[in-house]
C-alpha cells in the first residue's frame, strides 16, 4: 500500500513538472561576467516564483524556507554573480544595478520563465523594482520583502534604531566609522548588537543564515552599499525609487517584520505609492522574516500568490 502511494505521488509530481515546463534540479546560467548558480525546487501548475536575495553580495541560503511554496509551483533560487556558489570574477565594473538587472533577464530567458512572480528581499527589492521599470513581459506580481526603496528613508530609520543601542555601543560605531576602521573586531561586535535586534531575532541563527554570511562577497557589499546595514556609503546611497512605484501596475505584496530595519512605517509609505499594493507585518520578526517566522511568512506569500492567480 505504501509503495503504491509512493508511486502515485511520484507520478503526480512528474505530471506537475511537465505542466510547468521546468524540471527540479540545479545548474549554471551564463550571464554577463560569468556563470550564476541556480536551483529549481518543486512542482505544480502555479506560476513559477523567482527569489532575489539581499546584500548585495549575500547568497540565497537564507531564503530556503520559501522553498516550502514549491508544493504548488516551481521556486527558483539563484546566487547573484559574485556571491555564494556563483562565479566571482573579481571585476568591480560588474557590481552595478544595471548589470544585475540584465542578469535577471538572462536567467529568465535561459530557463524559459515566460510567466513569473518575483520575490525580492532587501537589496532584492531594489533589483526587482529596477527590473520592473524596464517593463518586462510576463511578471504577474511582486513580493517586496523588507524593502529598501529609499535609502534616505532607510538611513533615517537606521539613525533612529541605532539610538536604541547602549550609548557605549553607539560610541564604538561612531568612532570606527569616523576613523575608517570598520573592519575592526570592536566595530563588528557593535554591528552584531544591531543585527541581533533588527536583522534576525532567531537565537542562535540558523545554519543557512551562517552560510549566507560565510558566502557573502564583502567587495560587492562594500562597493554598492557600505560597511554595515545601517551605513550606506556605496553606489546605492542615492537610490530613490519610492515614487516610481506609481508606474508599476502589477499587484504588489509588501512584507516586513515588526522589528525590521525596513520599518513598518516606511513600508506602509511605499505601499501608499503603488496602485495595487498591500502590507503584511510579521509580528515576531526582524529583517529576516523568512527565518524568524518561516511558517507565517510562507502562509502570507502563498495566500497572495493564490489570490493573484485567481484573478487571471
Amino acid at each position: 500500500m505504501i509503495r503504491t502511494l509512493l508511486i502515485l505521488t511520484g507520478l503526480t509530481v512528474l505530471t506537475a513538472c511537465a505542466d510547468s515546463g521546468l524540471e527540479p534540479g540545479e545548474g549554471f546560467v551564463d550571464v554577463t561576467g560569468g556563470q550564476v548558480w541556480y536551483r529549481i525546487s518543486g512542482s505544480g501548475t502555479g506560476t513559477p516564483l523567482v527569489l532575489l536575495h539581499g546584500g548585495p553580495g549575500v547568497p540565497s541560503y537564507y531564503l530556503k524556507p520559501l522553498q516550502a511554496l514549491a508544493d504548488e509551483r516551481p521556486v527558483i533560487l539563484y546566487d547573484q554573480l559574485g556571491a555564494g556558489r556563483s562565479d566571482n570574477p573579481g571585476d568591480p565594473s560588474l557590481w552595478n544595478t544595471a548589470r544585475f538587472v540584465e542578469e535577471l533577464a538572462q536567467i529568465r530567458e535561459t530557463l524559459g520563465l515566460t510567466e513569473v512572480h518575483i520575490l525580492g528581499h532587501s537589496w532584492g527589492t531594489m533589483l526587482a523594482v529596477e527590473y520592473m521599470l524596464g517593463n518586462p513581459e510576463g511578471v504577474q506580481s511582486l513580493i517586496l520583502a523588507s524593502p529598501a526603496l529609499s535609502v534616505a528613508r532607510w538611513s533615517a530609520d537606521a539613525d533612529r534604531l541605532l539610538a536604541t543601542l547602549p550609548e557605549a555601543t553607539q560610541a564604538i560605531i561612531e568612532e570606527h566609522e569616523a576613523a575608517g576602521t570598520t573592519d575592526s573586531p570592536e566595530y563588528q561586535g557593535a554591528v552584531a548588537e544591531y543585527y541581533a535586534r533588527y536583522v534576525s531575532l532567531s537565537d542562535p541563527w540558523s545554519a543557512d543564515v551562517d552560510s549566507s554570511f560565510a558566502g557573502m562577497n564583502p567587495d560587492i557589499y562594500g562597493q554598492m552599499w557600505g560597511p554595515s546595514e545601517f551605513t550606506s556609503t556605496g553606489s546605492l546611497k542615492t537610490f530613490e525609487r519610492a515614487e516610481a512605484l506609481a508606474g508599476i501596475a502589477v499587484p504588489i505584496l509588501f512584507t516586513t517584520g515588526r522589528y525590521d530595519e525596513a520599518t513598518p512605517e516606511t513600508v506602509e509609505y511605499y505601499a501608499s505609492q503603488a496602485p495595487d499594493a498591500r502590507v503584511e507585518i510579521l509580528e515576531n520578526s526582524a529583517h529576516l522574516t523568512m527565518q524568524d517566522e518561516p511558517e507565517r511568512n510562507v502562509e502570507v506569500v502563498r495566500a497572495f500568490l493564490r489570490e493573484v492567480e485567481s484573478r487571471r
